[in-house]
Protein backbone atom coordinates (compact mmCIF):
# COMPACT_ATOMS: atom_id res chain seq x y z
CA UNK A 1 0.00 0.00 0.00
CA UNK A 2 0.92 3.57 -0.77
CA UNK A 3 -0.05 6.79 0.38
CA UNK A 4 -0.18 9.39 -1.93
CA UNK A 5 -0.68 13.32 -0.91
CA UNK A 6 -1.53 15.37 -3.68
CA UNK A 7 -1.04 19.11 -3.38
CA UNK A 8 -2.96 21.29 -5.19
CA UNK A 9 -2.02 25.33 -4.52
CA UNK A 10 -2.03 28.34 -6.56
CA UNK A 11 0.62 29.05 -9.10
CA UNK A 12 3.17 31.67 -7.54
CA UNK A 13 4.97 34.08 -9.53
CA UNK A 14 8.09 34.51 -7.34
CA UNK A 15 10.56 31.33 -7.31
CA UNK A 16 10.90 31.43 -3.67
CA UNK A 17 7.30 32.09 -2.56
CA UNK A 18 7.09 28.73 -4.73
CA UNK A 19 9.84 27.31 -2.62
CA UNK A 20 8.74 28.15 0.77
CA UNK A 21 5.17 26.85 -0.12
CA UNK A 22 6.43 23.93 -1.21
CA UNK A 23 8.64 23.58 2.19
CA UNK A 24 5.24 23.80 4.08
CA UNK A 25 3.43 21.39 2.15
CA UNK A 26 6.23 18.42 2.42
CA UNK A 27 6.03 18.72 5.85
CA UNK A 28 2.64 18.69 6.07
CA UNK A 29 2.59 15.92 3.90
CA UNK A 30 4.96 13.80 5.47
CA UNK A 31 3.78 14.55 9.16
CA UNK A 32 0.28 12.49 7.69
CA UNK A 33 3.33 9.77 6.86
CA UNK A 34 2.71 10.18 2.91
CA UNK A 35 4.93 7.86 0.46
CA UNK A 36 4.45 10.05 -2.32
CA UNK A 37 3.93 13.88 -2.83
CA UNK A 38 2.69 15.18 -6.01
CA UNK A 39 2.78 18.06 -7.30
CA UNK A 40 0.74 19.90 -10.42
CA UNK A 41 1.69 20.72 -14.39
CA UNK A 42 3.72 24.40 -14.11
CA UNK A 43 3.82 24.99 -9.93
CA UNK A 44 6.04 26.94 -10.53
CA UNK A 45 5.41 28.93 -12.96
CA UNK A 46 2.44 31.15 -14.73
CA UNK A 47 0.63 28.73 -17.17
CA UNK A 48 1.25 31.13 -20.65
CA UNK A 49 3.65 30.93 -23.18
CA UNK A 50 6.03 33.62 -22.88
CA UNK A 51 6.48 32.47 -19.23
CA UNK A 52 8.10 29.16 -19.77
CA UNK A 53 11.42 30.48 -21.38
CA UNK A 54 11.62 33.78 -18.66
CA UNK A 55 11.02 30.56 -15.87
CA UNK A 56 13.23 27.73 -17.77
CA UNK A 57 16.32 26.25 -15.13
CA UNK A 58 18.75 23.94 -16.43
CA UNK A 59 18.69 19.95 -14.54
CA UNK A 60 20.39 21.00 -11.44
CA UNK A 61 18.37 24.65 -11.01
CA UNK A 62 17.55 26.21 -7.74
CA UNK A 63 13.65 24.60 -8.25
CA UNK A 64 15.52 21.01 -8.76
CA UNK A 65 17.54 21.25 -6.33
CA UNK A 66 15.00 22.80 -3.43
CA UNK A 67 12.74 19.66 -4.63
CA UNK A 68 15.87 17.10 -3.97
CA UNK A 69 16.65 18.57 -0.49
CA UNK A 70 12.87 18.07 0.49
CA UNK A 71 12.35 14.83 -0.38
CA UNK A 72 15.74 13.72 1.34
CA UNK A 73 14.96 16.09 4.58
CA UNK A 74 11.39 14.56 4.61
CA UNK A 75 12.36 10.81 3.24
CA UNK A 76 9.31 10.83 0.73
CA UNK A 77 8.79 10.21 -2.73
CA UNK A 78 8.32 13.83 -4.38
CA UNK A 79 6.75 13.46 -7.94
CA UNK A 80 7.96 17.25 -8.52
CA UNK A 81 4.97 18.25 -10.93
CA UNK A 82 6.58 19.94 -13.98
CA UNK A 83 8.71 22.69 -14.33
CA UNK A 84 10.45 24.69 -18.12
CA UNK A 85 14.05 23.42 -18.35
CA UNK A 86 16.29 24.77 -20.63
CA UNK A 87 18.16 22.12 -22.50
CA UNK A 88 22.15 22.49 -22.82
CA UNK A 89 21.55 23.38 -26.34
CA UNK A 90 18.84 25.95 -25.66
CA UNK A 91 15.23 24.34 -25.86
CA UNK A 92 12.94 24.52 -23.40
CA UNK A 93 10.87 21.31 -22.59
CA UNK A 94 8.21 21.05 -19.70
CA UNK A 95 9.61 18.44 -17.55
CA UNK A 96 8.40 16.35 -15.04
CA UNK A 97 11.43 15.09 -12.28
CA UNK A 98 10.72 12.22 -9.66
CA UNK A 99 12.91 12.11 -6.74
CA UNK A 100 13.23 9.49 -3.84
CA UNK A 101 13.72 9.21 -0.49
CA UNK A 102 17.43 10.15 -0.48
CA UNK A 103 16.91 13.31 -3.00
CA UNK A 104 18.05 11.11 -5.71
CA UNK A 105 16.35 11.92 -9.50
CA UNK A 106 14.91 8.81 -10.25
CA UNK A 107 12.91 9.63 -13.34
CA UNK A 108 12.40 12.39 -16.22
CA UNK A 109 9.55 13.15 -18.59
CA UNK A 110 9.57 15.76 -21.88
CA UNK A 111 6.06 16.15 -22.00
CA UNK A 112 5.35 14.35 -25.73
CA UNK A 113 2.62 15.96 -27.10
CA UNK A 114 2.55 19.49 -27.17
CA UNK A 115 -0.83 21.01 -26.43
CA UNK A 116 -1.21 23.51 -29.65
CA UNK A 117 -5.12 24.75 -30.04
CA UNK A 118 -6.46 27.15 -32.29
CA UNK A 119 -10.17 27.00 -31.97
CA UNK A 120 -12.55 29.28 -34.49
CA UNK A 121 -14.02 31.73 -32.05
CA UNK A 122 -12.37 29.95 -29.53
CA UNK A 123 -9.45 29.29 -27.45
CA UNK A 124 -6.15 29.56 -29.01
CA UNK A 125 -3.05 28.00 -27.04
CA UNK A 126 0.27 27.01 -28.44
CA UNK A 127 2.83 25.53 -26.67
CA UNK A 128 4.68 24.66 -29.35
CA UNK A 129 5.51 28.68 -29.41
CA UNK A 130 8.11 27.86 -26.67
CA UNK A 131 8.48 24.61 -25.98
CA UNK A 132 10.10 21.16 -27.85
CA UNK A 133 8.42 18.08 -27.77
CA UNK A 134 10.13 15.25 -25.53
CA UNK A 135 10.57 11.80 -27.09
CA UNK A 136 10.65 9.19 -24.68
CA UNK A 137 8.30 7.23 -22.41
CA UNK A 138 9.06 6.85 -19.05
CA UNK A 139 8.35 4.02 -16.27
CA UNK A 140 10.32 4.23 -13.07
CA UNK A 141 10.87 1.38 -10.32
CA UNK A 142 9.66 1.98 -6.22
CA UNK A 143 9.92 0.30 -3.26
CA UNK A 144 6.75 -0.60 -3.94
CA UNK A 145 6.70 -1.45 -7.48
CA UNK A 146 6.81 0.59 -10.86
CA UNK A 147 5.19 3.68 -11.65
CA UNK A 148 4.70 5.74 -15.10
CA UNK A 149 5.53 9.66 -15.17
CA UNK A 150 3.62 11.61 -18.08
CA UNK A 151 2.11 14.91 -18.46
CA UNK A 152 -1.63 16.05 -19.06
CA UNK A 153 -1.76 16.47 -22.69
CA UNK A 154 0.27 13.26 -23.08
CA UNK A 155 -2.23 11.21 -20.95
CA UNK A 156 -5.20 11.85 -23.69
CA UNK A 157 -3.14 9.31 -26.32
CA UNK A 158 -3.80 5.76 -25.56
CA UNK A 159 -1.12 4.87 -27.23
CA UNK A 160 0.84 6.34 -24.39
CA UNK A 161 -0.86 4.96 -21.19
CA UNK A 162 -0.96 1.10 -23.00
CA UNK A 163 2.98 1.26 -23.46
CA UNK A 164 3.50 2.07 -19.92
CA UNK A 165 1.66 -0.90 -18.56
CA UNK A 166 3.02 -3.13 -21.03
CA UNK A 167 6.36 -1.77 -19.55
CA UNK A 168 5.21 -2.48 -16.09
CA UNK A 169 3.74 0.40 -14.70
CA UNK A 170 0.91 -0.25 -11.72
CA UNK A 171 0.14 3.34 -11.07
CA UNK A 172 0.77 6.47 -13.35
CA UNK A 173 1.62 9.61 -11.73
CA UNK A 174 0.19 12.98 -14.05
CA UNK A 175 0.83 16.60 -13.45
CA UNK A 176 -1.70 18.14 -15.35
CA UNK A 177 -3.60 21.19 -16.11
CA UNK A 178 -7.12 21.11 -17.82
CA UNK A 179 -8.64 24.60 -18.91
CA UNK A 180 -12.38 25.16 -17.90
CA UNK A 181 -13.59 23.74 -21.52
CA UNK A 182 -11.85 20.61 -21.19
CA UNK A 183 -11.74 19.66 -17.27
CA UNK A 184 -15.55 19.66 -17.05
CA UNK A 185 -15.88 17.44 -20.37
CA UNK A 186 -12.86 15.10 -20.41
CA UNK A 187 -10.65 15.09 -16.77
CA UNK A 188 -12.64 12.56 -15.00
CA UNK A 189 -13.53 10.56 -17.91
CA UNK A 190 -9.83 10.62 -19.35
CA UNK A 191 -8.13 9.12 -16.20
CA UNK A 192 -11.07 6.80 -15.35
CA UNK A 193 -11.23 5.14 -18.76
CA UNK A 194 -7.06 5.08 -18.86
CA UNK A 195 -7.60 3.07 -15.56
CA UNK A 196 -9.92 0.85 -16.57
CA UNK A 197 -8.39 0.13 -20.04
CA UNK A 198 -4.60 -0.61 -18.46
CA UNK A 199 -5.36 -1.71 -15.39
CA UNK A 200 -3.64 0.91 -13.24
CA UNK A 201 -3.96 3.10 -10.74
CA UNK A 202 -4.38 6.88 -12.29
CA UNK A 203 -3.06 10.13 -10.58
CA UNK A 204 -3.42 13.30 -11.40
CA UNK A 205 -2.64 16.57 -9.89
CA UNK A 206 -3.60 20.08 -11.07
CA UNK A 207 -3.18 23.77 -9.97
CA UNK A 208 -6.03 25.08 -7.55
CA UNK A 209 -7.79 27.34 -9.54
CA UNK A 210 -7.23 31.30 -10.15
CA UNK A 211 -9.96 32.77 -12.25
CA UNK A 212 -7.94 36.29 -12.61
CA UNK A 213 -4.98 34.14 -14.17
CA UNK A 214 -5.08 33.78 -18.31
CA UNK A 215 -5.32 30.22 -18.18
CA UNK A 216 -7.40 29.02 -15.80
CA UNK A 217 -6.78 25.70 -14.40
CA UNK A 218 -9.90 23.03 -13.58
CA UNK A 219 -8.27 21.87 -10.55
CA UNK A 220 -9.60 18.59 -9.37
CA UNK A 221 -6.84 16.12 -8.55
CA UNK A 222 -7.90 12.97 -8.79
CA UNK A 223 -7.33 9.37 -8.30
CA UNK A 224 -8.98 6.18 -9.75
CA UNK A 225 -7.96 2.63 -9.31
CA UNK A 226 -7.88 -0.68 -12.03
CA UNK A 227 -11.79 -0.56 -12.21
CA UNK A 228 -12.02 2.67 -13.05
CA UNK A 229 -13.60 3.78 -9.91
CA UNK A 230 -12.57 7.80 -8.84
CA UNK A 231 -11.28 6.82 -5.07
CA UNK A 232 -10.87 10.71 -5.32
CA UNK A 233 -11.24 13.75 -6.51
CA UNK A 234 -10.57 17.56 -4.75
CA UNK A 235 -12.63 20.42 -5.91
CA UNK A 236 -11.07 23.70 -7.35
CA UNK A 237 -9.47 25.29 -4.44
CA UNK A 238 -6.28 25.23 -2.97
CA UNK A 239 -5.42 22.08 -0.61
CA UNK A 240 -3.88 18.44 -0.16
CA UNK A 241 -5.59 15.29 -0.52
CA UNK A 242 -3.92 12.52 1.07
CA UNK A 243 -4.75 8.76 -0.83
CA UNK A 244 -4.12 5.34 -0.08
CA UNK A 245 -3.56 2.81 -3.29
CA UNK A 246 -3.01 -0.90 -2.99
CA UNK A 247 -0.57 -1.97 -5.73
CA UNK A 248 -1.63 -5.55 -5.07
CA UNK A 249 -5.03 -4.56 -6.70
CA UNK A 250 -3.79 -3.75 -10.08
CA UNK A 251 -2.70 -7.84 -9.71
CA UNK A 252 -6.15 -8.94 -8.42
CA UNK A 253 -7.95 -7.37 -10.96
CA UNK A 254 -5.80 -8.50 -14.19
CA UNK A 255 -6.58 -12.03 -12.95
CA UNK A 256 -9.93 -11.56 -13.24
CA UNK A 257 -10.07 -10.01 -16.71
CA UNK A 258 -7.16 -10.31 -18.07
CA UNK A 259 -6.74 -7.59 -20.98
CA UNK A 260 -3.46 -7.52 -21.26
CA UNK A 261 -2.72 -10.94 -21.81
CA UNK A 262 -5.84 -11.18 -24.24
CA UNK A 263 -4.47 -8.88 -26.66
CA UNK A 264 -3.90 -10.26 -30.33
CA UNK A 265 -0.44 -9.71 -30.99
CA UNK A 266 -1.08 -11.52 -33.61
CA UNK A 267 -3.08 -9.57 -35.59
CA UNK A 268 -2.05 -5.93 -34.49
CA UNK A 269 1.05 -4.78 -32.02
CA UNK A 270 1.89 -1.80 -30.13
CA UNK A 271 5.41 -0.93 -29.36
CA UNK A 272 7.88 2.28 -28.59
CA UNK A 273 10.13 3.32 -31.89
Amino acid sequence: KVKIAQIQHMVHKDKADTAEMLKKECEAAAGQNADIVALPEMFCCPYETVNFPAYAEEEGGFLWSECSGLARKYGIYLSAGTMPERSSDGRIFNTAYVFDRHGRQIAKHRKMHLFDIDVKGGQRFKESETLAAGDSINVFQTEFGKFGICICYDFRFPELGRLMALKGAEAVLVPAAFNMTTGPAHWEIMFSSQSVNNQIYTIGTAPARDSLASYTSWGHSIVCDPWGRVLSQMDENEGMAVSEIDLSYVEEVREQLPLLRHRRTDVYKLEEI
